[in-house]
């Protein structure tokens, strides 16, 4: 285990107090009243706004995408495949059933086109096809798939697929997909996609295929711009949205809705709540540099650590301003190589000594191994200092 170095830092923010979270009881049974389970969030925070059998284990269907489509994003940004990478469609993708951009086998589109499938046309081949082509085979994707689920600490989710098609084991809960969606909106480039209300693939040839997003609201409420729907027999009407209104984005989960017009209207009822209810106020975006953290044996001495998600407060509307404490701590005995991305510290922000946010501070860049002459040639110089 790494021992860590603590750096408090504290000032005074024109910010909001983090609320106390809950609301009128007239609200609680006008929000979710059909729906088996169902949750509403805000997103930068993780706070609560609304929940209802938010932790009970059901099949997610199609919302298990919202998995997938995290691991190709963080491949992407890891710069493990890029956007124009072909990928091919296996025998076995090109077989897969319900939504789908009806892959042929042997055929390849780009990562992007791909993802567009996924995104808005909920393609299982195309889901298949990119587990194929970043884990090796559909079984080294889901492993990636349950360890990510690990790595945010999430109790009640397991998969058995990429799709989200039937399968005994595979479940989730309303609760830990508000989590995953969390994890997924750190990419910004994704609501490019899951936004998107209709779209085309193989342009240009005689096999042009129109995508339509499942998700109707992304056209008919103002700000959302995904996530993810899903529907089996078992599972019953489930949707995944977010919206962004001003500075807030929130995040509403509904399993089990007997039908998708219940699913969309109890959805756009938290969503109202949400906006109508509360606000955030911005104090990081992704990527900000907040401290630097040393590294020994790199061919750097230091790495910029910066913020992994945009980081805000929450109140609700009419709060007063309050004093807010901020946390850095980070990794010591830090040794190259590092990967951007990596954990190099964490930033916990508190209001009147409450913990209201927690989020992990990344390597902003790649800090290679230092060669044994470059070792040495720093060794002399801090000889050559002491010495003097």
């Amino acid at each position: 285990m790494k021992r860590f170095a603590y750096i408090v830092v504290t000032f005074v923010l024109t910010a909001f107090l983090f609320p106390s979270i809950g609301f009128a009881q007239e609200k609680k049974s006008e929000l979710a009243d059909v729906a088996k389970s169902a949750i509403l969030i805000e997103r930068d925070t993780g706070a609560v706004l609304y929940e209802k059998n938010s932790h009970e284990k059901l099949a997610p269907a199609s919302m298990t995408k919202i998995m997938t489509m995290t691991l190709i994003m963080e491949a992407l940004e890891k710069g493990q495949i890029k956007w124009d990478d072909k990928v091919r469609a296996s025998e076995y993708a090109a077989s897969m059933g319900g939504s789908q951009i009806f892959l042929e086998p042997g055929e390849s589109m780009s990562v992007e086109e791909m993802l567009k499938g996924i995104a808005i046309g909920s393609a299982n081949d195309a889901s298949v096809a990119m587990a194929e082509h970043i884990a090796g085979s559909e079984e080294a994707f889901v492993e990636k798939m349950n360890k990510k689920v690990k790595e945010l600490g999430l109790k009640e989710t397991h998969f058995k697929n990429p799709t989200g098609l039937p399968s005994k084991d595979h479940y989730s809960s309303a609760h830990d997909m508000s989590m995953m969606a969390k994890e997924l909106l750190k990419y910004d480039g994704i609501t490019k996609f899951t936004g998107s209300y209709e779209s085309y693939l193989r342009e240009g040839s005689d096999k042009k295929f129109w995508l339509v997003n499942t998700n109707k609201l992304v056209r008919f409420y103002d700000g959302v711009d995904g996530l993810k729907t899903g529907f089996t027999n078992e599972a019953k009407y489930c949707l995944t949205a977010t919206a962004k209104k001003d500075n807030m984005r929130v995040v509403a989960v509904v399993f089990g809705a007997p039908t998708p017009k219940e699913r969309n209207n109890e959805v756009s009822k938290m969503l109202d709540y949400a906006f109508n209810q509360y606000s955030t106020k911005p104090l990081f975006k992704k990527g900000d540099s907040l401290a630097k953290v040393k590294v020994s044996k790199g061919k750097e001495n230091k790495v910029d650590a910066v913020t992994d998600e945009p980081i805000s407060l929450l109140t609700q509307k009419g709060e007063k301003l309050d004093e807010i404490q901020q946390k850095i701590t980070l990794s010591k005995d830090l040794k190259a190589p590092i990967k951007k991305g990596d954990k190099v510290g964490t930033l916990v922000v508190m209001n009147k000594g409450k913990k209201v946010v927690e989020s992990t501070l990344v390597a902003k860049k790649n800090v290679n191994d230092a060669s044994w002459w470059e070792l040495y040639k720093k060794s002399f110089g801090l000889f050559t200092k002491v010495g003097k």
